[in-house]
């Protein structure tokens, strides 16, 4: 496989944002950070 061609790069490139930007959502949705949101149906009293 030529690693060298712009295509497989381009490729790779994108592969790698995605994962990252995965990665991203999910620590900021079960991580540490998480503990600051707040469920919206909570502040609503019926």
């Amino acid at each position: 496989m030529d690693s060298s061609n712009p295509a497989f790069l381009l490729t790779i490139f994108l592969l790698l944002g995605v994962l990252f930007l995965t990665g991203l959502g999910v620590y900021l949705s079960f991580g540490p950070p998480s503990k600051g949101l707040e469920e919206p149906w909570d502040r609503q009293e019926d």
